[in-house]
């Protein structure tokens, strides 16, 4: 199996980008992987922009979210539509120019489909995190949470997440390691907020549960409430564990690209794997929507219904 040493006077991650689009590195790939690659990427961008354009659509009727939590899944929602009809065709065009050995294409779009790839993919771990954290608060806070969690602090809070990945990307043209660092951030503070976050939630659950049991006549309207809440959290949960299985692998890939001295054409095809494992994150995202939330579920079939008629 051929490897490629990388150069000692950068940073190892940079060599490796450089080599992406080389003769040296992918002129040796065989054309049907290639043009697999390619067709998976086109596949994906086509059921990742129509399959959010329709919960976009399906979130925009009405339904019984809270406001604040319906922004938050359009955000999401969003991202993943952006993933569907930016990034992945260009990422597409790049596959496209390695078939056809164009490799000053390959660069560009390389670049392109990396640089909005990371900032889309950042925007939804953000969105993801905040999530987590308005159940949380929709839990602990009870009546007073339409109060404090207003949709105007929520629109603050989705514009904040994107203005400062998009400046935390550009900086990156000045000294490369800053988006590298502010994404690790980030990416960290994210994940352990969102794992405390859903712990609270459900000790607070089982908690509330054990008072229910010991009452001898509980309150069927808080009963009621609690299972919807709980419900809700689920649906949450299950779109939080979707996006850490399909980006783990990428963020071990690039953890040994880190660390690696010499880069094989097997670590090669992993990362593309990773990256498309990634992608079908936005995909899936739709029918989790559909499958775990009722309400999108029910808009989702009125629009169909809608379109078709």
């Amino acid at each position: 199996m051929s490897t490629t040493n990388f150069s000692s006077g950068r940073s190892r991650t940079e060599s490796y980008k450089e080599l992406l689009c080389s003769p040296s590195l992918v002129g040796g790939l065989q054309q049907q992987l290639s043009i697999c690659f390619l067709a998976v990427d086109i596949l994906l961008s086509i059921t990742s922009f129509a399959g959010n354009s329709l919960i976009l659509v399906a979130l925009h009727k009405k339904s019984c979210l809270h406001p604040q939590s319906k922004l938050l899944y359009r955000c999401l929602a969003t991202t993943d539509l952006l993933i569907g009809l930016v990034a992945q065709p260009l990422d597409a065009l790049c596959w496209m120019s390695v078939v056809q050995e164009h490799w000053s294409l390959c660069r560009y779009a390389r670049d392109a489909a990396s640089a909005t790839g990371r900032v889309l993919s950042l925007v939804s771990l953000m969105t993801m995190t905040a999530i987590s954290v308005d159940r949380l608060l929709a839990l602990m806070l009870g009546l007073r949470y339409k109060q404090i969690v207003t949709l105007k602090r929520a629109y603050i809070i989705v514009t904040t997440f994107w203005v400062f990945t998009l400046v935390a990307s550009l900086s990156e043209f000045f000294y490369h390691r800053i988006f590298f660092m502010y994404s690790s951030l980030v990416m960290s503070f994210c994940l352990v907020i969102s794992f405390a976050s859903y712990t609270k939630i459900f000790c607070t659950l089982r908690y509330h549960q054990a008072q229910v049991g010991d009452q001898q006549q509980p309150s069927q309207t808080n009963t009621l409430n609690m299972a919807r809440f709980r419900k809700a959290v689920y649906s949450a949960l299950w779109v939080q564990l979707a996006l850490v299985v399909c980006y783990a692998p990428l963020c071990t890939v690039n953890i040994v690209i880190a660390h690696t001295k010499k880069y094989s054409f097997l670590l090669f095809v992993i990362d593309k794997v990773a990256i498309i494992l990634l992608c079908f994150n936005s995909t899936l995202n739709p029918f989790l929507y559909c499958w775990k939330i009722s309400e999108v579920r029910q808009a989702v079939k009125q629009t169909i219904r809608e379109a078709l008629c």
